[in-house]
């Protein structure tokens, strides 16, 4: 009897932390795809049942682009609500952050335009006054307990409901879409404690940004979303094609910039990313856009927080500080990755990875510490880009905007460049300091038991050196006009230098030294700013800080990490240049044990059960016969064990001493023998072989392109052995002169 007539519930899935097929479920969508098309011939139903089959994939676009754009409006409202309670309250409605509380009030002038009776400070609060050293005392205490109760509440909901909230999550979803299952990982848990624990942790002032972490907000609604739909809930390889398009939505929403997060979900986390993903990905990172437009979480009616308006344009000499900028980023990238990662390796390995808690709480006891004296590093690092961006006009208040102002105020239009004021002199300072905190703090605290991404604080690294940079270059220019470097292009009265514009190329620099972003990240940053004109130079210090990071260490952060996890992620922009053969991978070696097989006709269900009870492979190949070796096909571990388990239930008379068939026909049995297990609708009769001479450049190439999770070994037409993907890169790790071990998954 073949009582595989009817698909049995489970095979053809995965088990936990393995690889999926994709040759496989590519093959399986196509019958499915070809099944529906025959059948809307036949009747009006099954027409109406095909075309909402193929506009399944847009619904489920809109959805995920509705959802993570409402997700991403509602972390922005709350981070910058909580972020100012750690200063103050709104007595006029305590649910009013300090610019909405000050928007309300009557009591307001232009200058001191964050200062009003409705916004009271803690010591306000507590011992009615704002001035002297006790009220400064009471502040600090405040704003050091504030920042330590949302860093607990934030480590203690990752530890105690979803592990899997913690970090970025881009490492981890690149190597989801490379094909590798990580249950829970996308799931409900993780979506709603990453959701609570993401605003927690930006408002402690810890020096992380929340962009990272919105690709996985929105690569978990992808996920659960899918569910809904038969097609993306049965099928790994479709669901990969959904997630590549949510990450595209999670970068829309994080900086506001749909076309920059298409690029990035294709240049940087996409394995495989046809036409039609693309296309499917510009949409959901579209509704996701204006989604979040809708709900403008700035209160500006523009989706990016760092909107800028330069006024001058720049010269071809400044392309000499743009590229010096680069270099710094290329430098900073490098230096972080690799103190970041040694001390990440350390927690892992120490007694330090088993104290998550006390780790943040200390981390960021120093970060609240340090930052309150100083104003630049007590804002958010979002506002303290926005104010480095800024282009310094006539009624600007900021100490970085602190000129002499020795001309002419009614002839209007642009400012020429002036002379640095006291204001300027000391926010240097300030700035200078907030730099080193910034590069040291950011090593411990990126990987840390809680969300936290690394876009912002990279790009507050580069957009303080930058504008550093500008600020000296534009009173060079001021004093020293007469230079031959000058003269040509910039007369006395004139602005020649925009500081803003250096500290905009200095952050894309940074960003790019840190994860080897080139398109998508120029492309990021002018959506961001609306500095459309100023490409040239974003690319010339992106290219510059990509070369100077590529000759001190070849990997970005995510790669870096997505190494020291043991994730089996196969890189698809290495190249393998070694003269290995086919041979010298596989499994057994020489002198191993033989390789365990099935034959086709002769096993019972007890030597079956024996072998899979005895061993840990996730498949086995199926042979004529032991004596011949020529190759059937190949089965997988967890489709014979739910296979043989329902039989068991199922089929009458199945006992141990059964005779397992992969064959099309069984052969006529004796009477009072027990009845035959038919088996061959689970076999892959096509299983992918190279000979044992095969290089293993090419074996490498086809792992990489059809995305395979084995491939058999043969000698003329005899089955010699086995290479998995793990086994490629335990290769690739041995050739490289790295540990092979830790090509396994912790």
């Amino acid at each position: 009897m073949d009582f595989l007539e009817e698909p049995i519930p489970g095979v053809g899935t995965y088990d936990d932390f393995n690889t999926i097929d994709w040759v496989r479920e590519k093959s399986r969508d196509r019958d499915r795809h070809r099944e529906i098309t025959n059948k809307s011939k036949e009747s009006t139903w099954a027409l109406i049942h095909s075309v909402s089959d193929a506009f399944s994939g847009w619904l489920l676009m809109l959805l995920i682009g509705l959802l993570s754009g409402s997700l991403a409006g509602l972390i922005d409202i709350s981070a910058r609500w909580m972020t100012d309670l750690k200063e103050g309250i709104c007595t006029g409605g305590f649910w009013f952050n300090h610019e909405h509380c000050c928007w309300n009030s009557e009591h307001v002038t232009f200058e001191d335009r964050d200062k009003c009776p409705e916004w009271n400070s803690w010591s306000q609060l507590i011992i009615s006054t704002d001035e002297g050293a006790f009220a400064y005392i009471v502040n600090y205490f405040m704003y050091v307990l504030w920042a330590l109760l949302f860093a607990f509440l934030a480590v203690s909901l990752v530890k105690v409901f979803a592990p899997y909230a913690c970090g970025s999550g881009i490492p981890e979803i690149k190597t989801i879409l490379s094909g590798f299952i990580i249950r829970g990982y996308l799931g409900k848990w993780t979506l709603v404690i990453k959701t609570i624990t993401l605003v927690l942790a930006v408002s402690s002032g810890l020096s992380l940004g929340k962009e990272g972490p919105l690709v996985h907000v929105a690569c978990c609604c992808g996920n659960i979303l899918c569910h809904c739909f038969n097609k993306y809930r049965k099928n790994e390889a479709k669901r990969r094609e959904v997630l590549s398009a949510a990450a595209a939505a999670g970068v829309s929403v994080a900086f506001g910039a749909p076309i920059g997060g298409v690029l990035f979900s294709l240049e940087e986390v996409s394995y495989y990313f046809p036409l039609k993903t693309l296309w499917r990905s510009f949409f959901a990172a579209l509704v996701a856009a204006f989604t979040l437009r809708s709900i403008n979480p700035f209160g500006n009616s523009r989706l990016v927080l760092f909107y800028v308006e330069f006024h001058t344009p720049w010269h071809l000499f400044e392309l000499v500080p743009f590229i010096l900028l680069g270099i710094f980023g290329g430098l900073w990238g490098a230096l972080f990755i690799r103190t970041n990662i040694a001390w990440c390796r350390k927690r892992k390995t120490t007694q330090l990875g088993k104290y998550p808690v006390v780790e943040v709480l200390v981390v960021t006891a120093i970060t609240a510490i340090l930052a309150f004296p100083n104003e630049y590093t007590r804002m958010s690092t979002s506002e303290l880009i926005s104010e480095l961006f800024n282009d310094c006009g006539l009624l600007d208040s900021s100490k970085l905007c602190d000129y002499e102002n020795r001309f002419n105020t009614s002839k209007g239009g642009e400012l020429p460049d002036r002379p640095a004021g006291m204001g300027i002199y000391s926010a240097m300072w300030q700035l200078a300091l907030t730099l080193i905190l910034k590069i040291v703090i950011t090593i411990f605290t990126f990987g840390m038991k809680i969300p936290s991404g690394l876009f912002i604080p990279s790009m507050a690294v580069g957009a303080i050196a930058g504008r550093l940079l500008g600020v000296g270059m534009e009173q060079l220019a001021y004093y020293h006009h007469d230079w031959a470097i000058f003269n040509s292009w910039c007369s006395q009265g004139a602005d020649c230098i925009t500081p803003g514009l250096y500290a905009m190329v200095g952050a894309a620099a940074c960003l790019g030294g840190v994860t080897r972003m080139t398109v998508s990240l120029v492309v990021i940053m002018f959506e961001l700013t609306g500095g459309l004109e100023y490409i040239v130079p974003l690319m010339a210090a992106a290219m510059t800080s990509k070369w100077v990071a590529d000759a001190l260490g070849r990997e970005g952060i995510y790669d870096a990490h997505i190494r020291l996890n043991g994730y089996p992620f196969l890189e698809a922009k290495e190249e393998f240049a070694h003269k290995t053969l086919a041979m010298d991978v596989m499994k057994p070696r020489r002198n191993d044990p033989l390789l365990t097989v099935l034959t086709q006709d002769s096993m019972t269900v007890e030597d079956v059960e024996t072998i899979i009870s005895e061993t840990t492979y996730s498949g086995f190949p199926v042979v004529v016969s032991r004596e011949s070796q020529r190759l059937v096909g190949f089965v997988l571990r967890r489709d014979l064990i739910i296979s043989i388990e329902n039989a068991r239930k199922k089929q009458d008379g199945v006992v141990s001493t059964s005779i397992i068939y992969f064959t099309e026909h069984s052969p006529p049995m004796p009477p009072y023998t027990p009845p035959t297990l038919k088996l061959r609708n689970i076999l892959d009769l096509s299983p992918f072989t190279v000979t044992d001479l095969t290089p293993m450049e090419i074996v490498v190439d086809i792992f990489r392109k059809l995305g395979l999770r084995q491939c058999l070994v043969t000698h003329n037409g005899r089955l010699l052995g086995i290479i998995t993907k793990k086994d490629v890169l335990k290769h690739i790790a041995q050739m490289a002169n790295q540990d092979p071990d830790s090509i396994l998954f912790n």
